[in-house]
């Protein structure tokens, strides 16, 4: 187990240090200056020498690999930059934005999780029954909405029609229901699916008709066998679902106005914020990582076949 832990680690760094390169090499070879975008949002006249200085002052002038070279340095003692935009560390700017991500996004999760596993068990034991057919048919169409198309819709009900929330993010958690909805619903449909196929596998195996056939109560087999032996499986879907998260929340956080890392990710692309951009790539990379070997170490921990080498 150490010798995979230390492999992964080593993983780890080499995926971050791939991450930082291509984004810094994409961020550098795409059309825009940063430099002329800062100018003008400052409301300074664009002259060639005004920009010529300017580039200069954020060593925009210098060729790529020097760059990169200096930015790598400075990330490995935790100095990931500053603003083009205003000039604050982006460090502190990752600080303010990603404790309201993990809100939203840990706000997310658990309601699609408590959601989903009840729905999959009861639709993988009531299996092409009317009940399981309608929850089938609702996560087929919540599956397939796109995020924004929901997040609209939910504003329409919710803001415009009921006024029953804010449509701005105001932080609170009236602020928060609305954005959290809109990441949990598909979210929750794509684990009833994953999660049903994985019980009815379960139903399917010997020692479940080996403790009907011992007089074992349904509930018990269900709550404690089938669920235990899911787990594993569960455990990798949900990891798989942060990324998921992370991703769907950029569109979720502009819309709603949640100050989180989707939206200071927008702002920064927007504005050609490059050093803020690189370090919310990077972190949304490192936290992906490090979630999928947690997600690895409790599956081992969990199935003992795991931590043996052989196939669940």
């Amino acid at each position: 187990m150490k010798r995979t832990i230390g492999r992964r680690l080593l993983h780890l760094a080499v995926i971050l240090l791939g991450v930082s390169f291509l984004t810094f090499l994409l961020l550098y070879i795409a059309p825009g200056d940063p430099a002329r975008k800062k100018l003008t949002a400052q409301g300074i006249a664009v002259s060639q020498e005004v920009l010529e200085v300017t580039r200069q002052e954020l060593g925009l002038d210098r060729p790529f690999l020097e760059q990169y070279g200096d930015w790598l340095v400075s990330a490995l003692r935790g100095d990931l930059g500053v603003s083009y935009k205003d000039g604050m560390a982006v460090r502190e700017k990752l600080t303010a934005a990603m404790g309201n991500t993990f809100v939203l996004t840990a706000a997310s999760l658990t309601l699609a999780l408590l959601a989903a596993l009840p729905l999959a068990l009861w639709t993988a034991v009531k299996k092409g029954g009317a009940a399981d057919r309608v929850v089938r048919i609702f996560s087929l169409i919540g599956n397939s909405l796109p995020n924004f198309l929901l997040a609209v819709l939910l504003m329409y009900v919710f803001c415009i029609r009921l006024k029953l929330l804010p449509v701005i993010a105001d932080g609170s958690v009236r602020g928060l229901l609305l954005p959290c909805l809109a990441l949990a619903i598909p979210l929750c449909s794509r684990f009833v699916r994953q999660f049903r196929a994985e019980i009815l596998e379960q139903l399917g195996q010997e020692y479940v008709l080996g403790a009907r056939t011992r007089g074992v109560r349904r509930r018990y087999i269900l709550l404690y066998d089938i669920l235990r032996n899911a787990a594993p499986a569960i455990v990798t879907v949900t990891a798989l679902a942060v990324g998921t998260l992370l991703g769907g929340s950029v569109v979720i956080e502009t819309l709603f106005g949640w100050p989180g890392l989707g939206r200071l990710a927008m702002d920064a692309v927007a504005d050609r914020d490059y050093p803020v951009i690189q370090g919310v790539v990077l972190f949304a990379a490192l936290v992906y990582v490090l979630v999928n070997l947690l997600a690895d170490l409790l599956c081992a921990w969990l199935d003992p076949r795991v931590r043996e080498g052989g196939r669940r």
